[in-house]
């Protein structure tokens, strides 16, 4: 059973406040910090915490997970996951959310600013302008209307950038790995190569999967255009930051935009090491893509929402490691959330369990998805304590939990 006033609540890396009230509301103590913690601060903290809240910095490796005692739920305030062991979360029945929709319309407004910041030289007018020179000149600045924009990674942002850049009287190409439909007018490329030797602009909006490694180096930035401009606002991870300085200062990219970089600062503040420091028309920012103050309300709110639905009622609508499993609830009954590895034959076997005691299944929803099952059945609140025994014992339950 749950106790509600006792569910401990870890929230790292100064998660909107939005969130903490929202986990309030249910009565749930709530402990906020403004940082990212390395592994081994976060298994000191993680005992006894029910559900865990992270950005993009925080690591929650498989040590943590085996740490964590209590855990029921995390929570990734972002788009990304790849910061989640989410195989080793899966098999101890931790569910994870994400914001896969909340922040994108930030992270495309500060890719069409940085495109058009950079197509105008605007970052070295600025500086020579605090330098006190005037240099009023149209040498190298230009319009993006009729430049070709190519985006790699056609998802969530990577369309809703397309149809804005189209909207600005840009071209658009991109390529992905996956069969996506091109908005509007959008190109789809048939292969990298063809996007990059093809476009003035090119942008990355890809995750962070490890096989996503380095995958963009000197080769790429070899085929792009002579004088063409670069941006990632994607993942530190995928882009070869040696080679984009030696692209940038032969005069081979004209410029380029990083959001994202391979080692961040934990804290606001910290030093920040970089090879691309002080490199003309480049414009470096400190992970800020989806850091609007509507982005990170929406993203508080929602995410929290997930995290105090799934642990109170057991629903696991847009869970990114567990199947979708929504079951309205029924006043008066005890709920049972199953997690189990997917096997013929479970289902048959919790209700002979139910069955044999003489418990009256009211109400019952199964999901799987690859490896796990997901099984919430809603029965009467006659039972002993043998039912449970006997459903955990079962050889495929990953986790039992009763709700209520």
């Amino acid at each position: 059973m749950i106790d509600q006033a006792k569910v401990r609540v870890l929230l790292l890396e100064s998660i909107h406040p939005d969130a903490v009230s929202r986990l309030e509301e249910d009565g749930f103590a709530v402990e906020s910090v403004s940082s990212a913690l390395d592994e081994a601060e976060l298994i000191e903290r993680i005992s006894g915490v029910h559900l865990l809240g992270i950005r993009s910095k925080t690591k929650v490796t498989a040590k943590v997970l085996e740490a964590a005692d209590s855990l029921v739920a995390i929570g990734a305030f972002c788009i990304g996951t790849d910061q989640i062991d989410l195989a080793t979360a899966s098999a101890s029945g931790v569910a994870v959310f994400n914001a896969p929709f909340s922040n994108t319309r930030s992270v495309v407004e500060l890719a069409i600013a940085e495109i058009i910041a950079m197509t105008r030289r605007l970052t070295e007018k600025n500086a020579l302008m605090h330098a006190g020179v005037w240099d009023k000149s149209a040498d190298g600045a230009h319009e993006i209307r009729g430049r070709r924009l190519g985006i790699v990674g056609y998802g969530n942002i990577g369309t809703q950038l397309s149809v804005l850049a189209e909207n600005l009287g840009m071209s658009v190409s991109f390529f992905d790995t996956a069969d996506k439909l091109a908005l509007s007018n959008a190109h789809r490329c048939a292969s990298m190569d063809e996007l990059l030797e093809t476009s003035d602009i090119v942008t990355l909006h890809v995750d962070g999967r490890p096989g996503n490694a380095g995958f963009f180096g000197a080769e790429q930035f070899a085929r792009m255009r002579p004088g063409s401009l670069f941006l990632n606002l994607s993942r530190g991870i995928v882009v070869d930051h040696l080679a984009l300085r030696d692209a940038l200062r032969s005069g081979h990219l004209a410029g380029a935009a990083v959001d994202v970089f391979p080692t961040e600062p934990k804290g606001r503040g910290d030093e920040f090491l970089s090879e691309l420091r002080g490199l003309p028309n480049v414009i470096l920012t400190p992970h800020i893509g989806g850091s609007t103050e509507e982005a990170q309300s929406d993203i508080g709110g929602f995410v929290a929402n997930k995290l105090a639905k799934f642990l109170i009622d057991g629903n696991t609508t847009l869970s990114v490691n567990l199947p979708g499993v929504v079951l309205p609830e029924q006043p008066g009954l005890h709920r049972i959330v199953h997690v189990h590895v997917n096997t013929p034959g479970v289902l048959a076997q919790v209700n002979r369990i139910l069955a044999e005691h003489n418990v009256n299944v009211e109400g019952q929803l199964l999901s799987t998805r690859g490896e796990y099952g997901y099984l919430i059945t809603d029965i009467g609140k006659g039972y002993s304590d043998s039912v449970l025994e006997q459903l955990r014992a079962m050889e495929q339950t990953v986790r039992l939990r009763v709700l209520s």
